[in-house]
Protein backbone atom coordinates (compact mmCIF):
# COMPACT_ATOMS: atom_id res chain seq x y z
CA UNK A 1 0.00 0.00 0.00
CA UNK A 2 1.06 3.27 -1.37
CA UNK A 3 -0.07 6.98 -0.24
CA UNK A 4 0.81 9.84 -1.75
CA UNK A 5 -0.02 13.93 -0.98
CA UNK A 6 0.36 16.04 -4.18
CA UNK A 7 -0.73 19.73 -3.38
CA UNK A 8 -2.84 21.44 -6.22
CA UNK A 9 -2.30 24.40 -4.41
CA UNK A 10 -1.98 26.22 -0.87
CA UNK A 11 -5.38 25.49 -0.23
CA UNK A 12 -6.11 22.13 -2.26
CA UNK A 13 -5.11 18.68 -2.09
CA UNK A 14 -5.07 14.98 -3.80
CA UNK A 15 -4.10 11.59 -1.41
CA UNK A 16 -3.62 8.76 -3.51
CA UNK A 17 -3.78 5.63 -2.02
CA UNK A 18 -2.50 2.51 -4.03
CA UNK A 19 -3.68 -0.86 -3.01
CA UNK A 20 -2.44 -4.06 -3.98
CA UNK A 21 -4.30 -7.40 -3.90
CA UNK A 22 -2.39 -8.78 -0.70
CA UNK A 23 -4.00 -5.56 1.53
CA UNK A 24 -7.69 -7.06 0.89
CA UNK A 25 -7.62 -10.29 -0.84
CA UNK A 26 -7.43 -12.40 2.71
CA UNK A 27 -10.08 -10.57 4.18
CA UNK A 28 -12.83 -11.08 0.87
CA UNK A 29 -11.53 -14.89 0.73
CA UNK A 30 -12.41 -15.29 4.19
CA UNK A 31 -15.93 -13.94 3.72
CA UNK A 32 -16.48 -15.47 0.88
CA UNK A 33 -15.89 -19.23 2.81
CA UNK A 34 -18.10 -17.54 5.23
CA UNK A 35 -20.84 -16.70 2.78
CA UNK A 36 -20.13 -20.89 1.03
CA UNK A 37 -21.37 -22.53 4.58
CA UNK A 38 -24.32 -20.28 4.54
CA UNK A 39 -25.25 -19.75 1.29
CA UNK A 40 -28.97 -21.10 0.31
CA UNK A 41 -28.72 -21.19 -3.56
CA UNK A 42 -31.20 -23.63 -5.44
CA UNK A 43 -29.60 -26.99 -6.61
CA UNK A 44 -27.09 -27.38 -4.16
CA UNK A 45 -26.99 -28.47 -0.05
CA UNK A 46 -26.22 -25.80 2.32
CA UNK A 47 -22.47 -25.38 2.56
CA UNK A 48 -21.57 -27.35 -0.69
CA UNK A 49 -21.86 -24.48 -3.29
CA UNK A 50 -18.87 -24.61 -5.51
CA UNK A 51 -16.94 -21.18 -4.52
CA UNK A 52 -16.68 -20.33 -8.13
CA UNK A 53 -20.61 -19.60 -8.28
CA UNK A 54 -19.82 -17.72 -5.03
CA UNK A 55 -17.27 -15.48 -6.21
CA UNK A 56 -19.25 -15.05 -9.43
CA UNK A 57 -22.17 -13.71 -7.23
CA UNK A 58 -20.43 -11.86 -4.27
CA UNK A 59 -16.95 -11.38 -5.44
CA UNK A 60 -16.99 -7.92 -6.61
CA UNK A 61 -19.90 -6.46 -4.29
CA UNK A 62 -17.56 -7.81 -0.90
CA UNK A 63 -14.44 -6.47 -2.29
CA UNK A 64 -15.61 -3.07 -3.18
CA UNK A 65 -17.10 -3.08 0.57
CA UNK A 66 -14.02 -4.24 1.94
CA UNK A 67 -11.97 -2.05 -0.12
CA UNK A 68 -14.64 1.29 0.84
CA UNK A 69 -13.58 0.04 4.28
CA UNK A 70 -9.87 0.10 4.08
CA UNK A 71 -9.20 3.14 2.28
CA UNK A 72 -11.38 4.91 4.79
CA UNK A 73 -9.48 3.59 7.67
CA UNK A 74 -6.02 4.27 6.17
CA UNK A 75 -7.37 7.83 4.73
CA UNK A 76 -8.65 9.24 8.09
CA UNK A 77 -5.87 7.48 9.57
CA UNK A 78 -3.14 9.42 7.60
CA UNK A 79 -4.52 12.60 7.54
CA UNK A 80 -4.30 12.27 11.69
CA UNK A 81 -0.87 11.12 11.84
CA UNK A 82 0.32 13.93 9.01
CA UNK A 83 -1.35 16.53 11.23
CA UNK A 84 -3.16 17.65 7.79
CA UNK A 85 -6.01 20.52 8.98
CA UNK A 86 -8.85 19.78 6.05
CA UNK A 87 -12.18 21.57 5.45
CA UNK A 88 -15.34 19.42 5.16
CA UNK A 89 -14.54 15.73 4.66
CA UNK A 90 -12.56 14.21 1.65
CA UNK A 91 -14.36 13.37 -1.90
CA UNK A 92 -13.55 10.43 -4.10
CA UNK A 93 -12.37 11.34 -7.68
CA UNK A 94 -14.74 8.46 -8.92
CA UNK A 95 -13.75 6.35 -11.96
CA UNK A 96 -15.89 5.17 -14.90
CA UNK A 97 -14.78 1.27 -14.07
CA UNK A 98 -12.59 -0.74 -11.82
CA UNK A 99 -10.77 -3.59 -12.46
CA UNK A 100 -10.76 -5.64 -9.03
CA UNK A 101 -8.25 -7.70 -10.55
CA UNK A 102 -5.55 -5.72 -11.29
CA UNK A 103 -2.08 -6.21 -9.07
CA UNK A 104 -2.61 -2.61 -7.75
CA UNK A 105 -5.70 -0.33 -8.11
CA UNK A 106 -5.07 3.64 -6.82
CA UNK A 107 -7.85 5.37 -5.64
CA UNK A 108 -7.63 9.22 -5.82
CA UNK A 109 -9.00 11.81 -2.89
CA UNK A 110 -9.98 15.78 -3.11
CA UNK A 111 -9.37 17.44 0.00
CA UNK A 112 -9.68 21.30 1.17
CA UNK A 113 -6.96 22.47 3.37
CA UNK A 114 -7.49 24.62 6.28
CA UNK A 115 -5.89 27.90 5.67
CA UNK A 116 -2.62 28.95 7.64
CA UNK A 117 -2.78 32.43 8.23
CA UNK A 118 -1.61 34.93 11.38
CA UNK A 119 -3.83 35.47 13.93
CA UNK A 120 -4.65 39.23 14.59
CA UNK A 121 -7.00 40.62 17.45
CA UNK A 122 -5.56 44.50 17.02
CA UNK A 123 -7.87 47.06 14.93
CA UNK A 124 -7.98 50.87 14.95
CA UNK A 125 -11.69 50.30 15.12
CA UNK A 126 -13.07 49.28 18.49
CA UNK A 127 -15.54 47.10 19.57
CA UNK A 128 -18.74 48.67 21.85
CA UNK A 129 -18.98 46.56 25.29
CA UNK A 130 -22.24 48.02 26.55
CA UNK A 131 -22.85 48.65 30.44
CA UNK A 132 -26.29 48.26 30.78
CA UNK A 133 -27.77 50.16 33.70
CA UNK A 134 -30.49 50.22 35.54
CA UNK A 135 -32.65 53.88 35.43
CA UNK A 136 -35.09 55.02 37.70
CA UNK A 137 -37.75 54.37 36.01
CA UNK A 138 -36.71 50.71 35.56
CA UNK A 139 -36.36 50.82 39.44
CA UNK A 140 -39.82 52.31 40.51
CA UNK A 141 -41.86 49.91 37.81
CA UNK A 142 -39.91 47.12 40.29
CA UNK A 143 -40.73 48.99 43.61
CA UNK A 144 -44.70 49.09 42.07
CA UNK A 145 -44.28 45.57 41.09
CA UNK A 146 -43.10 44.40 44.66
CA UNK A 147 -45.99 45.72 45.94
CA UNK A 148 -48.45 44.32 43.79
CA UNK A 149 -46.93 41.14 44.57
CA UNK A 150 -47.00 41.48 48.08
CA UNK A 151 -50.48 43.80 48.24
CA UNK A 152 -53.74 42.98 49.17
CA UNK A 153 -56.68 42.03 46.71
CA UNK A 154 -60.12 43.45 48.25
CA UNK A 155 -63.03 42.53 46.74
CA UNK A 156 -65.66 45.13 45.30
CA UNK A 157 -68.53 44.97 43.77
CA UNK A 158 -68.49 47.82 40.78
CA UNK A 159 -65.57 48.51 38.42
CA UNK A 160 -64.06 52.26 38.59
CA UNK A 161 -60.75 52.65 37.46
CA UNK A 162 -57.97 50.01 39.06
CA UNK A 163 -59.89 47.29 40.21
CA UNK A 164 -59.13 43.64 38.49
CA UNK A 165 -61.77 41.94 36.76
CA UNK A 166 -62.28 38.13 36.33
CA UNK A 167 -64.57 37.66 32.99
CA UNK A 168 -65.62 34.08 32.03
CA UNK A 169 -66.03 33.77 28.26
CA UNK A 170 -68.63 31.31 26.92
CA UNK A 171 -68.06 30.31 23.71
CA UNK A 172 -68.73 26.27 22.68
CA UNK A 173 -68.69 26.47 18.69
CA UNK A 174 -65.27 28.05 19.12
CA UNK A 175 -63.79 26.13 22.10
CA UNK A 176 -63.50 28.97 24.23
CA UNK A 177 -64.54 28.37 27.66
CA UNK A 178 -62.26 30.24 30.56
CA UNK A 179 -61.51 32.74 32.88
CA UNK A 180 -59.42 36.02 32.16
CA UNK A 181 -58.33 38.27 34.92
CA UNK A 182 -57.78 42.09 33.38
CA UNK A 183 -57.67 45.67 34.04
CA UNK A 184 -59.29 48.42 32.44
CA UNK A 185 -55.84 50.22 30.97
CA UNK A 186 -55.31 47.01 28.73
CA UNK A 187 -59.08 47.06 27.13
CA UNK A 188 -58.81 50.01 24.07
CA UNK A 189 -62.07 50.71 23.02
CA UNK A 190 -63.99 53.31 25.66
CA UNK A 191 -67.17 51.79 24.69
CA UNK A 192 -66.64 48.73 26.25
CA UNK A 193 -64.65 50.59 29.34
CA UNK A 194 -67.58 52.34 30.06
CA UNK A 195 -69.74 49.09 29.52
CA UNK A 196 -67.82 47.28 31.92
CA UNK A 197 -67.91 50.18 34.32
CA UNK A 198 -71.44 49.96 34.67
CA UNK A 199 -71.26 46.00 34.84
CA UNK A 200 -71.32 44.43 38.64
CA UNK A 201 -70.32 41.36 39.81
CA UNK A 202 -72.97 38.35 37.90
CA UNK A 203 -73.70 40.58 35.27
CA UNK A 204 -74.11 38.88 31.85
CA UNK A 205 -72.37 41.16 29.23
CA UNK A 206 -71.91 41.34 25.45
CA UNK A 207 -68.68 42.01 24.24
CA UNK A 208 -67.18 42.24 20.54
CA UNK A 209 -63.29 40.98 20.71
CA UNK A 210 -62.41 43.03 18.20
CA UNK A 211 -61.13 46.46 20.11
CA UNK A 212 -61.33 44.96 23.11
CA UNK A 213 -57.57 44.76 23.89
CA UNK A 214 -54.73 47.19 22.95
CA UNK A 215 -51.95 44.44 21.88
CA UNK A 216 -52.80 41.87 19.57
CA UNK A 217 -50.48 39.25 21.84
CA UNK A 218 -53.02 39.76 24.59
CA UNK A 219 -55.92 37.51 22.74
CA UNK A 220 -53.55 34.81 22.86
CA UNK A 221 -52.10 35.18 26.64
CA UNK A 222 -55.54 36.16 27.76
CA UNK A 223 -58.50 34.39 25.64
CA UNK A 224 -56.45 31.58 24.69
CA UNK A 225 -56.84 32.17 21.17
CA UNK A 226 -55.45 34.48 18.14
CA UNK A 227 -56.86 37.85 17.41
CA UNK A 228 -57.35 36.62 13.60
CA UNK A 229 -59.35 33.59 14.59
CA UNK A 230 -61.79 35.32 16.82
CA UNK A 231 -61.29 39.26 15.78
CA UNK A 232 -64.99 38.97 14.06
CA UNK A 233 -67.18 37.21 17.14
CA UNK A 234 -69.56 39.00 20.06
CA UNK A 235 -69.62 37.22 22.98
CA UNK A 236 -71.72 36.73 26.17
CA UNK A 237 -69.37 37.24 29.08
CA UNK A 238 -70.12 37.17 33.10
CA UNK A 239 -68.49 39.09 35.50
CA UNK A 240 -67.09 36.66 38.22
CA UNK A 241 -65.02 38.94 40.35
CA UNK A 242 -63.71 42.76 40.92
CA UNK A 243 -60.99 43.08 42.92
CA UNK A 244 -59.00 45.76 43.85
CA UNK A 245 -55.58 45.34 44.21
CA UNK A 246 -54.47 47.33 47.20
CA UNK A 247 -50.51 47.90 46.54
CA UNK A 248 -48.04 46.21 50.24
CA UNK A 249 -46.67 49.82 52.09
CA UNK A 250 -42.91 50.58 51.77
CA UNK A 251 -42.28 48.56 55.27
CA UNK A 252 -40.34 46.76 56.90
CA UNK A 253 -42.77 43.76 56.31
CA UNK A 254 -42.20 44.30 52.61
CA UNK A 255 -38.41 44.90 52.66
CA UNK A 256 -38.45 41.41 54.45
CA UNK A 257 -40.51 39.09 52.37
CA UNK A 258 -38.70 40.36 49.11
CA UNK A 259 -35.69 39.92 50.15
CA UNK A 260 -35.54 37.48 52.64
CA UNK A 261 -31.95 37.11 53.48
CA UNK A 262 -30.83 40.66 52.80
CA UNK A 263 -31.19 43.49 55.92
CA UNK A 264 -32.88 45.47 54.27
CA UNK A 265 -34.09 48.61 56.39
CA UNK A 266 -34.94 51.33 53.73
CA UNK A 267 -36.50 52.57 50.71
CA UNK A 268 -32.80 53.61 49.63
CA UNK A 269 -31.43 50.38 50.56
CA UNK A 270 -34.33 48.78 48.09
CA UNK A 271 -33.72 50.41 44.78
CA UNK A 272 -30.08 50.12 45.45
CA UNK A 273 -30.53 45.91 45.96
CA UNK A 274 -32.94 45.92 42.97
CA UNK A 275 -30.46 47.77 40.94
CA UNK A 276 -27.41 45.34 41.76
CA UNK A 277 -29.29 42.67 41.36
CA UNK A 278 -31.12 44.48 37.87
CA UNK A 279 -27.76 45.39 36.40
CA UNK A 280 -26.23 41.44 37.21
CA UNK A 281 -29.10 39.89 34.98
CA UNK A 282 -28.09 42.32 32.36
CA UNK A 283 -24.78 41.02 31.64
CA UNK A 284 -25.87 38.00 30.17
CA UNK A 285 -26.95 40.25 27.58
CA UNK A 286 -24.33 43.00 27.39
CA UNK A 287 -21.89 39.90 27.39
CA UNK A 288 -23.77 38.02 24.46
CA UNK A 289 -23.67 40.56 22.89
CA UNK A 290 -20.39 41.37 23.11
CA UNK A 291 -19.67 37.92 21.66
CA UNK A 292 -21.97 38.09 18.65
CA UNK A 293 -19.71 41.31 18.05
CA UNK A 294 -16.65 39.95 18.66
CA UNK A 295 -17.20 37.62 16.00
CA UNK A 296 -18.01 39.87 13.51
CA UNK A 297 -14.99 42.07 14.28
CA UNK A 298 -12.21 39.54 13.99
CA UNK A 299 -14.05 37.98 11.00
CA UNK A 300 -13.39 41.57 9.03
CA UNK A 301 -10.05 42.15 10.57
CA UNK A 302 -8.78 38.47 9.94
CA UNK A 303 -8.31 37.94 5.93
CA UNK A 304 -7.70 34.39 4.31
CA UNK A 305 -8.55 32.78 1.04
CA UNK A 306 -11.07 29.62 1.73
CA UNK A 307 -11.03 26.45 -0.58
CA UNK A 308 -14.41 27.19 -2.28
CA UNK A 309 -14.67 25.57 -5.09
CA UNK A 310 -13.38 22.33 -2.75
CA UNK A 311 -16.09 23.25 -0.14
CA UNK A 312 -19.22 24.22 -2.44
CA UNK A 313 -18.55 20.82 -4.12
CA UNK A 314 -19.11 19.24 -0.34
CA UNK A 315 -22.23 21.07 0.26
CA UNK A 316 -23.59 19.10 -2.71
CA UNK A 317 -23.18 15.90 -1.54
CA UNK A 318 -22.95 16.11 2.36
CA UNK A 319 -26.35 16.56 3.45
CA UNK A 320 -29.82 14.52 3.70
CA UNK A 321 -30.25 15.41 -0.58
CA UNK A 322 -28.04 16.07 -2.89
CA UNK A 323 -27.65 20.02 -4.15
CA UNK A 324 -27.03 21.51 -7.63
CA UNK A 325 -23.91 24.11 -7.86
CA UNK A 326 -26.20 26.95 -7.79
CA UNK A 327 -28.04 25.61 -4.47
CA UNK A 328 -24.56 24.50 -3.04
CA UNK A 329 -23.51 27.99 -3.97
CA UNK A 330 -25.88 29.42 -1.34
CA UNK A 331 -25.26 26.99 1.19
CA UNK A 332 -21.69 28.29 0.81
CA UNK A 333 -22.30 31.76 1.21
CA UNK A 334 -24.78 31.20 4.18
CA UNK A 335 -22.54 29.51 6.14
CA UNK A 336 -19.10 31.14 4.65
CA UNK A 337 -18.81 33.69 8.10
CA UNK A 338 -19.22 30.43 10.06
CA UNK A 339 -16.58 28.50 8.75
CA UNK A 340 -13.92 31.58 9.13
CA UNK A 341 -14.79 32.45 12.56
CA UNK A 342 -14.55 28.57 13.60
CA UNK A 343 -11.28 28.63 12.05
CA UNK A 344 -9.70 31.89 14.24
CA UNK A 345 -11.74 30.57 17.17
CA UNK A 346 -9.98 27.02 16.76
CA UNK A 347 -6.64 28.99 16.42
CA UNK A 348 -7.48 31.46 19.41
CA UNK A 349 -8.33 28.53 21.31
CA UNK A 350 -4.69 26.39 20.19
CA UNK A 351 -2.44 29.17 20.72
CA UNK A 352 -3.55 30.29 24.57
CA UNK A 353 -4.39 26.77 25.48
CA UNK A 354 -8.08 27.56 26.29
CA UNK A 355 -8.51 23.60 25.51
CA UNK A 356 -11.37 22.17 28.20
CA UNK A 357 -9.92 20.08 30.47
CA UNK A 358 -12.14 17.54 32.76
CA UNK A 359 -12.19 18.47 35.38
CA UNK A 360 -12.15 22.25 34.51
CA UNK A 361 -15.54 20.51 32.60
CA UNK A 362 -16.92 18.80 36.00
CA UNK A 363 -16.26 21.97 38.46
CA UNK A 364 -18.46 24.29 35.83
CA UNK A 365 -21.38 21.42 35.91
CA UNK A 366 -21.18 21.15 40.06
CA UNK A 367 -21.65 25.24 40.30
CA UNK A 368 -24.51 25.16 37.88
CA UNK A 369 -26.34 22.35 39.76
CA UNK A 370 -24.96 24.02 43.12
CA UNK A 371 -26.88 27.31 41.63
CA UNK A 372 -30.20 25.55 40.00
CA UNK A 373 -30.61 23.53 43.45
CA UNK A 374 -30.12 26.99 45.68
CA UNK A 375 -33.04 28.49 43.84
CA UNK A 376 -34.91 25.54 45.16
CA UNK A 377 -34.01 26.17 48.57
CA UNK A 378 -31.40 23.73 48.83
CA UNK A 379 -28.27 25.92 49.99
CA UNK A 380 -25.33 23.61 51.03
CA UNK A 381 -25.47 19.87 48.42
CA UNK A 382 -22.86 17.63 49.38
CA UNK A 383 -19.70 17.04 47.12
CA UNK A 384 -21.16 13.54 46.67
CA UNK A 385 -24.42 14.39 45.69
CA UNK A 386 -23.08 16.60 43.42
CA UNK A 387 -20.55 14.59 41.91
CA UNK A 388 -23.20 12.07 41.42
CA UNK A 389 -25.62 14.66 39.84
CA UNK A 390 -22.92 15.39 37.49
CA UNK A 391 -21.51 12.10 36.68
CA UNK A 392 -25.74 11.50 35.31
CA UNK A 393 -25.59 14.75 32.71
CA UNK A 394 -22.21 13.58 31.67
CA UNK A 395 -23.27 10.27 30.31
CA UNK A 396 -25.90 12.57 28.36
CA UNK A 397 -23.87 13.42 24.95
CA UNK A 398 -25.41 16.28 23.71
CA UNK A 399 -26.11 17.43 27.31
CA UNK A 400 -22.38 17.15 27.74
CA UNK A 401 -21.62 19.05 24.56
CA UNK A 402 -24.01 21.64 25.44
CA UNK A 403 -21.78 22.22 28.94
CA UNK A 404 -18.52 22.45 27.09
CA UNK A 405 -20.16 25.07 24.75
CA UNK A 406 -20.86 26.86 27.39
CA UNK A 407 -18.16 26.90 28.99
CA UNK A 408 -15.65 27.53 26.00
CA UNK A 409 -18.28 30.64 25.21
CA UNK A 410 -17.24 31.73 29.17
CA UNK A 411 -13.45 31.06 28.74
CA UNK A 412 -13.32 32.86 25.14
CA UNK A 413 -15.33 35.77 26.65
CA UNK A 414 -12.97 36.12 29.18
CA UNK A 415 -9.93 35.91 27.27
CA UNK A 416 -11.30 38.96 24.62
CA UNK A 417 -11.96 41.51 27.48
CA UNK A 418 -8.37 41.05 28.49
CA UNK A 419 -7.15 41.12 24.70
CA UNK A 420 -9.29 43.14 22.85
CA UNK A 421 -9.49 46.86 23.10
CA UNK A 422 -13.08 47.75 23.85
CA UNK A 423 -15.02 51.01 23.75
CA UNK A 424 -17.28 51.00 26.63
CA UNK A 425 -20.77 52.47 26.46
CA UNK A 426 -23.32 53.18 29.47
CA UNK A 427 -27.04 53.21 28.73
CA UNK A 428 -30.72 51.94 30.27
CA UNK A 429 -32.20 48.69 28.88
CA UNK A 430 -34.59 50.18 26.86
CA UNK A 431 -31.81 52.94 25.31
CA UNK A 432 -30.06 49.38 24.72
CA UNK A 433 -32.53 47.82 23.00
CA UNK A 434 -33.66 50.22 20.92
CA UNK A 435 -29.79 50.90 19.91
CA UNK A 436 -29.42 47.02 19.27
CA UNK A 437 -32.59 45.68 18.00
CA UNK A 438 -33.78 49.06 16.60
CA UNK A 439 -36.99 48.71 19.02
CA UNK A 440 -38.25 48.43 22.39
CA UNK A 441 -39.02 44.58 23.20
Amino acid sequence: MKIIKKDSDKLNSIISISLEQNDFADKVLKILKDYQKKANIPGFRKGHVPMGLVKKQYENAVTADEVNKLLQEKLSSYIKDEKIEILGNPLPKLKKELDWKSPEITFEFEIGLAPNFDLNLKSKKKVTYYKIEADPKMITNQVEYLQKQYGKLIPKTDIKNNEQITIEFDIKENQINKSATIELKEIKSTKIIKLLKSSKVSDKIQIPFKGLFKSENDYSRLIGKPYEEIKDLIINTTIKEINYLEPAKLDQNLFDKAYKNEKIKSLKELKSKIKIDSEKQFENQSDQKLLNDVNEFLISINNFDLPKKFLVKWIQTSGDKPLDKKEANEEFLKSEKGIRYQLIEAKIIKLNNLEIKFEELKSFAKEMIKNQMAQYGQTNPEEKELDKIAARIFTNKEETKRLSDQLMSKNLLEFYKKNISFKNKKLSYDSFIKEVYGSKQ
